[in-house]
């Protein structure tokens, strides 16, 4: 079996730790969500990762993708609208951003479990 198949296999797995985590901050109060408020929290100095939609529209992932890398701040482009409200009770988010380090931490490492170019499309670490 390939690292393709792999990551394939793994994909649906990691997806559900993932929104389980961002429930667990969402509920904590430990995330901000919509691109105002990430975009505040950016801006703060306050955020600790981002996460944006792969089916947001792309001069929202360009915006996004410029500011973290000019506040570095690690970005993701992982799951759809719909899936990211969900996972924080809300109808659909284009963009959320994580305030806790422990949260975003362990979000990160799944997210970096299925990094390929079908599941995440750009990554900053500062």
């Amino acid at each position: 079996m390939n690292l393709e198949n792999d990551s394939t296999m793994l994909r649906p797995i990691v997806e559900k730790k993932v929104f389980s985590y961002i429930g667990l901050a969402a509920k904590a109060g430990n995330l901000a969500s919509g691109e105002f408020m990430t975009e505040k929290v950016i801006k703060e100095g306050k955020a600790i990762i981002v996460i944006v939609a792969e089916d947001a529209s792309n001069n929202t992932k360009k915006m996004f993708y410029n500011m973290c890398t000019y506040y570095k701040v690690p970005i993701y482009f992982f799951g759809e609208k719909t899936k990211l409200g969900h996972a924080i009770g809300k109808e659909f988010r284009a963009s959320l951003v994580l305030l806790d380090k422990g949260l975003a931490d362990a979000v990160e490492k799944q997210l970096d479990t299925i990094n390929n170019d079908h599941c995440m499309n750009t990554y900053i670490k500062s």
